[in-house]
């Protein structure tokens, strides 16, 4: 059988599974064993099945996912990520949309403690989202901002997205880290400013809170010992050389735990709790990283990525046009599929494309992690919005969408300069030597 053909229906029996709700590291799975055994044999098909799995999950680079998503687990649920949304509210609370920018402030906060933009916008609804209703802002642009705000769990480091995408491309995860720094901080700087611009533009629905004096906005910081104690030890170690990046998962989740049952936050029913979210998230990530393994050794024999890289590398429009093109194709898969399964599919086939175009690596990490962030908030699956919908189901789906549709303007803004400027991702990595 022709491979071409084959692996033309691999993508589409997987889509057509997609479409059927089948999860999408099953779907992904099962096309690329059945697409497999096609052009070799059934045999064959079953080997790789038996086989990829064992290789995948023990791998000891892959470690660093579940023990960073149990430190953001550990971590929400001893409550930082209130103590984080509180200082916010005592330092902006009392200017124009306030809790806004509080939230996302926490956002931007509790992300350096927590790899997971899932994570983020769960635990923010569940702090933030019930403050700014009863202080009269608008439902749907009080989700807007907390599923806007959760991206931020992917650019500032540590993040998952990071991990995986330098696993794949054998590039420093170290670096990676330091690149999302300066990135994240634009977007939270972005936010700030759709949240001044919409405060003015419509005062009444963003009301001012409560003016907290110094003192209290000093006591408020207090209270951030430990994100900050968690943040300058996990990242500054990973920075400085003192352990690597796995090291630094297993004792950033263990020094969370610790430091939690030491104030008296984390007891034997907060310590199952994380545990069971962080072995559900674990669980799920996992299952799509094994899925999109066995989808590519489909895509491997039948030589699909080689030839979508000669295709990219020889189209006619130059590098940024290429660039560009791919920007858009992300855009639209995001709105169909989620970013991990984005990430594992699509990164073996652009990756050699762009270096052959003669980008940087970590410079090409921080656009693609920018460019999946689209699909988080974006219509018709928006993750952060389902999130965010099963949490509080009286705010409609399209309620939501509607709210994050400025945010998502200002990330196309935000992806442009990122484009345009890489020396914005670039230099604190060029710092590390």
């Amino acid at each position: 059988m022709d491979r071409d053909l084959v692996a033309l229906l691999g993508f589409v029996g997987m889509f057509v599974l997609m479409a059927l709700r089948v999860p999408i590291g099953l779907s992904m799975g099962i096309a690329g064993v059945v697409g497999f055994a096609a052009l070799t044999s059934m045999q064959t098909g079953l080997n790789l099945l038996s086989n990829v799995p064992l290789s995948v999950l023990t791998d000891y680079n892959l470690s660093v996912i579940p023990m960073f998503i149990l430190m953001g687990a550990f971590a929400s649920h001893s409550g930082m990520s209130r103590e984080l949304f509180g200082a916010g509210r005592a330092w902006l609370g009392h200017r124009r949309g306030g809790l806004a920018l509080a939230t996302v402030a926490a956002c931007g906060g509790f992300s350096a403690i927590n790899g997971s933009s899932v994570a983020t916008a769960a635990t923010m609804t569940q702090v933030a989202l019930p403050e700014m209703r009863r202080a009269g802002y608008a439902p749907g642009f009080s989700a807007g901002v907390i599923a806007a705000g959760g991206t931020l769990g992917i650019m500032i480091p540590p993040s998952v997205i990071f991990v995986l995408y330098g696993i794949m491309t054998e590039t420093d995860i170290t670096k990676l880290f330091a690149a999302g720094v300066l990135p994240g901080l634009l977007a939270v700087g972005f936010y700030f400013l759709v949240i001044q611009f919409m405060g003015w533009r419509s005062p009444e629905s963003m009301p001012r809170g409560e003016v907290h004096t110094w003192a209290e906005r000093f006591a408020s910081l207090k209270e951030l010992w430990a994100v900050m104690l968690l943040f300058l030890f996990v990242l500054g170690g990973i920075y400085g050389g003192i352990f690597t990046v796995q090291e630094a998962a297993g004792i950033g989740a263990t020094g969370t735990l610790l430091i939690g049952v030491l104030r008296g936050r984390l007891r034997v029913p907060q310590i199952r709790a994380a545990l069971v979210d962080a072995l559900r998230v674990s669980s799920a990530i996992m299952m799509i990283v094994l899925g999109a393994y066995l989808f590519g050794y489909f895509l491997t024999i039948t030589q699909f990525t080689q030839k979508a890289v000669e295709f990219l590398v020889d189209l006619p429009v130059g590098p940024y046009g290429v660039l560009a093109l791919v920007m858009v194709g992300y855009f639209i898969l995001g709105a169909v599929m989620d970013e991990l399964a984005m990430i594992l599919l699509t990164v073996p086939i652009v990756f050699p494309a762009m270096m052959h175009l003669g980008f940087d690596p970590i410079w090409f990490g921080v656009i693609i992690v920018m460019a999946v962030t689209f699909g988080m908030i974006c219509p018709p699956v928006g993750i952060n919005v389902f999130v965010i919908n099963s949490i509080a189901r009286d705010v409609p789906l399209g309620t939501i969408y509607r709210g994050t549709m400025p945010f998502i303007a200002i990330d196309v803004v935000r992806l442009v300069v990122l484009a345009a400027f890489p020396s914005i991702s670039l230099w604190l990595p060029s710092t590390m030597g």
